[in-house]
């Protein structure tokens, strides 16, 4: 393998010079720049990175943390991150929490693994730690940015959609076709992205004079099998198996999907008997049968700009990043008229 002393001494050169010709930093006629590529060239000399490195004081890396890589979001927010990154021509480092100990002591191992890398900034996507935890990371990686939560003191580095707002459209989207007994099926509820949108929910149903009985709420864990799960619970407590809630507002469209499966193997339709809400507008969103209604969150621009904000940060790029990420609903067939008038919800 060619060294720069291989360039150099091909080229006529001394090894300084022959360093700033093929770094760009320094003066250097064009002739001799000229010299020095050509026998770069002629010799396949690649760079070392490692010393590029130590000049720069710079790897050109950004670290990525996120909690799994199986699953629609986080797999979302990676794929999102990788393509901002090599439109600029730097290079991804992920990590996921790896070994055993609780969902908080695996995400700041992660990070640890990450900030041993010497990545130039980190991006973190975790619902364990709380704002203790990203602040005293941030207090040893100021560019590090949080994705998908609210951050109380260093709010410009940290992205997120509404997700209280998410939670109210829901729930105006069900009162405005005339649903007045409603079930939920909610997410993990120690995650700050969840307990925002059905606060935001049961918020703005309360704001009408409705309440979610107790007997129509299910825990879910954000996948197929635990909206399965739920849904059956829901079933279970019904007289007869026949519900009295007519549609079911679902914390995510992975378990939206499951919950609209189980409906139809118990014998009902959807929309026709229930109908079902979902939240996140992931990809297969318009190929489920029916094809499902749910509230769309900006996922891509709230990842897009984070990840934007962490490179203006580490090497002074004036890139365009959005804080604002509202929620909307995307009508489908999942949702349709229920028993009672439709409600305007101003």
């Amino acid at each position: 393998m060619s060294t720069i002393k291989d360039v150099a001494r091909l080229a006529g050169v001394g090894v300084a010079t022959a360093s700033r010709a093929l770094s760009g930093n320094g003066s250097v006629s064009e002739d001799t720049a000229r010299r020095v590529r050509d026998a770069a060239a002629a010799l396949d000399y690649r760079p070392s990175s490692t010393a590029r490195a130590l000049s720069l004081q710079q790897s050109s890396a950004i670290g990525v943390y996120v909690p799994g890589f199986d699953g629609h979001f986080y797999s979302g927010i990676v794929a999102t991150i990788d393509g901002v990154l090599r439109s600029v021509g730097r290079h991804m480092i992920a990590a996921n929490g790896c070994g055993i100990g609780t969902t908080r002591q695996l995400d700041l191992d992660g990070i640890d693994f990450l900030i041993g890398r010497d990545c130039d900034g980190l991006i973190v996507a975790s619902n364990s730690l709380d704002d203790d935890d990203l602040e005293r990371l941030m207090e040893r990686v100021p560019t590090l940015v949080a994705v998908n939560r609210r951050l109380a003191v260093h709010r410009d580095n940290a992205f997120c959609a509404d997700h209280h707002a998410g939670g109210r459209l829901a729930a105006r989207a069900l009162l405005a076709r005339g649903h007045r007994c409603i079930a939920t099926v909610r997410g993990p509820q120690d995650t700050p992205d969840n307990e925002a949108r059905l606060n935001g929910f049961n918020g703005e149903l309360a704001r009408h004079g409705i309440t979610v009985r107790p007997e129509h709420s299910a825990d879910g864990a954000f996948d197929l099998p635990s909206g399965d799960a739920a849904m059956q619970r829901l079933l279970a407590a019904a007289p007869g198996g026949r519900p009295a809630f007519t549609a079911v507002f679902v914390a995510n469209d992975v378990m939206a999907l499951a919950c609209i499966s189980r409906l139809v193997q118990a014998g009902l339709r959807v929309p026709e008997d229930i109908s079902v809400l979902g939240y996140d507008d992931d990809d297969f969103a318009p190929y489920t049968s029916p094809p499902l209604t749910t509230i769309r969150i900006p996922t891509a621009s709230v990842a897009t700009s984070a990840c934007r904000h962490v490179l203006n940060l580490c090497y002074g790029l004036d890139l365009p990043v959005t804080r604002d990420f509202p929620p909307e609903v995307v009508w489908r067939a999942s949702v349709g008229p229920g028993p009672h008038a439709p409600m305007e919800c101003p």
